[in-house]
């Protein structure tokens, strides 16, 4: 009976010592706002709170502001959950190849990007190639505001794919008919279903994964092969001159798209920072979260507890048990 007693008070003591230490995981996720960014996120946020134990909060900002957080290493924000590359290079190479402060998975997912029209507009005006868009026909079609030129949503503030895709539309020729639109992505999704209520005209930026292959009837159209001779981006934050100093008349080539976090998160919370090293979704994972919060209007936090709860072996593996 001592020999119990005594073995249960030297366990209750271990545990009062472990207790503090596993309590202590805590990270600050960045969540840019992007759909398929706020899905990943919250799947991160999911595992920590649910199966390591630890205390997650979650801080809204565009790729700029995550990046810097991460450089510093405060505890500001510690992960950015949906990085793609090339797009985000110049942080990467800022921050991670230069800087050291920041690292990048190893993990990807593949990520395409392009131009997209609705089905039905695309086969009532014969649109199938990105230069379609320049014919004063679909211009005119496309055209919502009577300023005669029609409008193409490019992505929304703060996303370097916007940048790449506003000189897209000047070195494609098209600025003399098509009008750039920078918004929030909940703008463009309201406004294809409302083109398609309407039947008019709409084109847009796309890329895959992402909820709107589940929504609408949308295909991507065609651009010149990727070829990196015609491919120069100079991202903002690099050049103040970064428009006049781009050119892009080339398709994007596929990208890789991973998360990244801050080094400073493996001595405040090493537990969360080597599932984050694990961690690895796929684009169809992606698409999937992202529709069910999209279209189906669930929470990303509940999305999120959903998907980890049905693929418990992958999150294991993930956890290493």
């Amino acid at each position: 009976m001592k020999t119990h007693l005594k073995s249960t008070v030297i366990a209750a003591t271990i545990s009062a010592f472990a207790l503090p230490a596993f309590a202590s995981e805590e990270v600050k996720i960045g969540v840019p706002s992007w759909t398929g960014a706020q899905a990943i996120a919250h799947v991160l946020g999911e595992v920590v709170s649910s199966r390591i134990g630890g205390t997650v909060e979650y801080v809204p900002g565009n790729n700029a502001t995550i990046f810097q957080a991460m450089d510093q290493g405060k505890g500001d924000i510690d992960v950015h959950p949906d990085v793609w590359l090339p797009n985000q290079e110049s942080f990467t190479k800022k921050y991670v190849d230069e800087a050291g402060t920041v690292t990048l998975s190893s993990n990807p997912y593949q990520g395409n990007q392009g131009f997209c029209v609705t089905q039905d507009f695309g086969a009532k005006m014969n649109i199938t190639d990105i230069a379609d868009l320049g014919r004063p026909d679909v211009a005119m079609a496309m055209d919502s505001d009577g300023n005669g030129k029609g409008e193409m949503w490019i992505g929304a503030p703060g996303w370097a794919s916007a940048n790449v895709n506003e000189v897209k539309t000047r070195d494609y020729g098209l600025l003399d008919f098509i009008e750039p639109i920078r918004a929030e992505e909940a703008v463009k999704t309201a406004r294809i279903k409302d083109s398609i209520a309407k039947g008019e005209g709409y084109a847009f930026y796309c890329y895959k994964p992402h909820a709107v292959w589940f929504m609408f009837d949308v295909q991507m159209l065609s651009e010149p092969t990727f070829d990196p001779a015609k491919y120069t981006m100079v991202q903002p934050s690099d050049d103040a001159d970064w428009y006049e100093k781009s050119m892009v008349a080339t398709k994007d080539a596929l990208k890789d798209v991973q998360i990244a976090w801050s080094n400073s998160l493996e001595d405040r919370s090493p537990a969360i920072a080597e599932f984050f090293a694990n961690f690895a979704l796929t684009a169809d994972d992606v698409s999937g979260l992202a529709f069910e919060i999209s279209a189906n209007g669930v929470d990303p936090a509940d999305a999120a507890k959903a998907w980890v709860a049905a693929n418990s072996d992958r999150v294991d593996g993930w956890l290493g048990l």
